[in-house]
């Protein structure tokens, strides 16, 4: 059985999702009401998440709310790292990253044997799934199956966006819109079919909700039609 997966995104209003002041605090705290049991990253996302705060803080402010829980169970996400090529090496600072309680790697038959191998000597159990590239619906498939993930938020940008999207996995996309003009490149974008391998790739919306929060900016939720 496939998880229910969402993917949630901050953008400026005119479609970036970087170069911008994001308010991490209703991001956070949005992307918290659908308690995930686990949030799937890209090697990307988490590559430039380590080169923008190397020591893995967070965020000043956000302190209570990634805080482990005492003496209870360890509710925390598990994060789930999409990484075929083998190119995350830091995941002994990641896994000093307070946003989770454990780590896991989605990889491919076309994974080099290597770096499978360092995963093991790093403790980081990984997902093998796929031939060339990772198959996200029978990776889904064995997150649910293996590590009873029921939800999943997608927190990364658009190239492993648009390869769930083309596989037909994701049930939600969520976005908001912050009030500010980011300018800059058009690139990175939430969406990006042509750099996925997927350049035909269109997908259908269906409205679900939109409202204003926070000061001034706009979730729009819409489901994805299968």
């Amino acid at each position: 059985m496939l998880p229910r997966v969402l993917i949630h995104i901050a953008t400026s209003l005119d479609g970036r999702i970087t170069n911008f002041p994001a308010d991490l605090d209703l991001y956070y705290a949005l992307a918290a009401t659908w308690d995930p049991d686990a949030i799937l990253f890209g090697s990307e996302t988490v590559l430039a998440a380590v080169r923008d705060n190397p020591a893995l803080e967070v965020p000043p402010g956000h302190e209570e709310m990634f805080r482990p829980p005492e003496g209870e169970k360890d509710t925390r996400p598990l994060l789930v790292i999409a990484d075929g090529r083998g190119r995350v090496r830091c995941w002994d600072a990641i896994r000093r990253w307070p946003y989770m309680r454990d780590l896991l790697a989605f990889c491919s038959s076309a994974t080099p044997q290597e770096y499978l191998s360092y995963l093991k000597e790093q403790k980081v159990a990984a997902i093998v799934a796929g031939s060339d590239r990772i198959d996200m619906r029978e990776a889904l498939e064995m997150l649910n199956r293996k590590y009873g993930v029921e939800t999943l938020r997608v927190d990364s940008g658009g190239a492993l966006n648009s390869v769930l999207l083309a596989a037909g996995v994701v049930d939600e996309v969520s976005v908001l819109v912050h009030p500010f003009l980011a300018g800059g490149r058009a690139d990175p974008t939430m969406f990006d079919p042509v750099r996925s391998g997927f350049p035909g790739l269109q997908v259908p919306l269906t409205h679900v909700k939109t409202e204003v929060v926070g000061n001034g900016l706009i979730w729009a939720r819409y489901s994805v039609e299968k």
